[in-house]
């Protein structure tokens, strides 16, 4: 088997006015999903209000067990159930970390860049368990206080905030944007 878990990544745009028959078909695959071995969890993307692109995540701990549902006989029979509600899929496949950073074929970015789209998703988050839970968890012994806020953290930061940073980052991960193009058209616009 291998290493590393696998991510699957499904691009689907909805058929114009199918979101609820969609979003109701969507959580009955999520389920179908959850029964399969090696299964580690999956989350959603919704579009912005101007997009129908939906951002689909299935996680699996290998390429096997990854392989076993998508090979499975009542994962085609869903797939038959959605025709209709959405156009083709984009897939990308991706292990490790990379998994986040990887978009329609390109190498990831560098690793600091990847390091600060993590952060800036990590920390306002960390920040607002604190805010919300930090007096509860004071009086904790430090080894049960940071499982808790770990086990509570992790499936938010992997399945949310980590990759709608990343989303949201794109450009700048993938060197299409800097933050030097922001200050000369700044600079530009205040000629």
């Amino acid at each position: 088997m291998s290493a590393s878990p696998v991510t699957l990544m499904v691009a689907r745009r909805v058929e114009h006015g199918r979101y609820f028959d969609f979003n109701r078909w969507l959580n009955e695959g999520r389920e179908l999903a959850a029964d399969f071995a090696g299964y580690l969890g999956s989350g959603v993307l919704a579009p912005p209000a101007d997009d129908d692109e939906y951002q689909i995540i299935f996680r699996f701990s290998s390429s096997e067990t990854l392989a076993a549902w998508e090979h499975s006989a009542s994962r085609h029979a869903w797939l038959a159930r959605g025709k209709g509600l959405y156009e083709a899929p984009q897939e990308h496949r991706a292990t490790g970390l990379d998994t986040w950073f990887q978009n329609n074929g390109n190498s990831a970015p560098p690793r600091w860049k990847q390091a600060v789209a993590v952060w800036l998703a990590f920390f306002p988050i960390s920040l607002l368990f604190q805010w919300v839970f930090g007096g509860v968890l004071a009086d904790w012994a430090l080894v049960p206080r940071v499982m808790v806020s770990t086990l509570m953290l992790t499936p938010v930061m992997v399945f949310v905030f980590i990759p709608l940073s990343t989303r949201l980052l794109a450009p700048w991960l993938q060197g299409k944007w800097s933050p030097l193009d922001l200050l000369a058209r700044w600079r530009h616009a205040h000629r």
